[in-house]
């Protein structure tokens, strides 16, 4: 794999304060909102050269987005050592929920049986500043406009005319992306049946709390943190788009409750549908894309920021590996057959959800009822606690132990007759070949600089959501997202070619 270096063209001046557009970089990342910001730690990590090319000049959102991280994302930040800072910061809470019922995860097998609640500017702020720390460079005021690739690299024309070059350009600028766009990757879906405002304000009155259905849709007013009303509202009519204003919620609020409550002084103002769309492909050549480029959505679950957090821990190694020149460009192929079925199911979960909230009548409002009952009783609970909270993501590897493609448990080990969490062993997002005493002569060497051999013993339960107890395994291959790769014997059967197929030739 050619490692592109810098060259003599001319290229658009860095503002005050802010770093100069280098000439060429190994990855650059379209899109600097969670999923590139996570794309960028994870590449880091992995020592490759990334930027992160942002149309915004600074990190400051107008209005909201997501509204929290659930309980796998929390884990793959855990697994970094960096869930305290957004733990700080966020309020613990039970997330999950299907259509407006709450699930309850607190007994599923997790070190974080919870979701935070923590607002997308400030999930943004903290990854921005690891990021920083990282040392990535984040070019602000620049936009893609043109791409064009080739067999070994992008060239990347930006909106004011600078251009650059990259072995591989990643697009994480939204469900509009203009890298999606340019690469030619059809969006398959459906188009908005409603159209939703969720907005924080101030009002002169005091409006009636709660939740309401009608024939229009669903709407909620309820109290924010800081003593303000946060509004979801359904609107009307289609025909608006763009930026939502005041007047559009006023008008909503009246068509509703027959009065604005003197509503004043927004915070912000956002406005979303139930559009929802899947790249058919994730990839095209040295083009990927993850997050809202790839896939769109409706916000109820909160699932979106969440399923962009997740494509980049599972791309960002391999990509990793691959621009480093120590694994094939074919290991990027495992991204969309593993990722895209993901969002899939993520859309599908979605679109059921308004399917019973979209409006309220007798056959609406009895399914919402039958499918609340359905979801108390314990195993339905678990297994959509699961589900809504992304704790129970399959990789297809194939046949074996049901470890095989799911995510590691944390297992609290005994590693040099110390005590250590197996979740701080994928820090440096490495691979980690966990020998439970197992393994006898297996030769790890030519992979010690991607993969990390830890001998260790425990002897506790091993248990998996929705699929409860497994069977303790003699060793486990890990991959740097947290999922296992291989399970074994002390034979070492297959070790070998997991290791090759995941982590490059020795």
């Amino acid at each position: 794999m050619p490692v592109l270096l810098p060259n003599a063209r001319t290229r658009a001046h860095a503002s005050p304060g802010r770093p100069a557009l280098a000439p060429d970089h190994s990855v650059l990342i379209a899109g600097g909102g969670p999923t590139g910001l996570m794309l960028a730690a994870e590449l880091a990590l992995g020592r490759c050269d990334v930027a992160v090319l942002e149309r915004r000049e600074s990190q400051d959102l107008t209005g909201t987005r997501a509204g929290g991280l659930h309980a796998r994302s929390i884990e793959i930040l855990d697994q970094r050592g960096v869930a305290d800072r957004f733990l700080r910061e966020g309020k613990v809470t039970q997330l999950a929920g299907f259509a407006w019922t709450r699930l309850d995860i607190s007994d599923l097998p997790t070190r974080h049986p919870y979701g935070l609640a923590l607002r997308q500017s400030h999930i943004e702020r903290i990854l921005a500043d690891w990021v920083a720390e990282l040392g990535v460079p984040v070019y602000r005021g620049h936009e893609v406009s043109e791409i064009a690739q080739d067999e070994a690299g992008v060239d990347v024309t930006l909106a004011g005319g600078a251009s650059l070059r990259a072995n591989y350009l990643v697009g994480c600028d939204g469900g509009r992306s203009l890298v999606r766009k340019a690469a030619r990757i059809d969006f398959a879906g459906t188009d908005a049946t409603l159209s939703n405002l969720m907005a924080e304000v101030e009002m002169r009155e005091t409006p009636p709390w709660g939740l309401r259905h009608d024939k229009l849709g669903f709407h909620g007013l309820s109290r924010s943190e800081n003593g303000r009303v946060l509004v979801v509202m359904t609107e009307s009519t289609l025909d608006r788009t763009g930026e939502p204003h005041l007047r559009d919620l006023s008008e909503a609020l009246i068509a509703v409750y027959g009065t604005d409550f003197g509503v004043h002084s927004p915070a912000w103002i956002s406005r979303f549908t139930d559009a929802a769309r899947q790249a058919v492909a994730y990839r095209n050549g040295r083009v990927l894309l993850a997050g809202d480029a790839a896939h769109i959505h409706h916000s109820v679950g909160g699932q979106g920021l969440n399923t962009g957090l997740q494509d980049a821990v599972n791309l960002g190694w391999k990509l990793a590996l691959v621009a480093t020149g120590l694994a094939p460009d074919s290991l990027l192929d495992s991204y969309h057959a593993e990722r895209h079925g993901v969002a899939a199911r993520v859309l599908r979960n979605t679109r059921a959800q308004i399917a019973l909230l979209r409006r309220d009548d007798h056959g609406r409002k009895a399914s919402r009822e039958v499918m609340s009952e359905l979801l108390s009783i314990e195993e339905p609970r678990r297994r959509y606690g699961a589900m809504m909270s992304g704790l129970d993501i399959h990789y297809d590897l194939g046949d074996g132990h049901p470890l095989l493609g799911r995510r590691m448990p944390n297992l609290a080990l005994t590693v040099a007759g110390r005590k250590q969490q197996l979740v701080t062993l994928l820090q440096q997002a490495h691979g980690v070949l966990l020998d439970l005493g197992g393994l006898v002569g297996f030769d790890i060497a030519p992979f010690a600089d991607r993969v990390t051999r830890i001998a260790a013993v425990y002897d506790g339960a091993w248990e998996l959501p929705c699929i409860g107890a497994v069977s303790a395994p003699n060793a486990v291959l890990v991959r740097p997202d947290g999922h296992v790769a291989w399970v074994g014997d002390q034979s070492g059967d297959g070790l070998a070619e997991a290791l090759t197929k995941w982590f490059g030739a020795t």
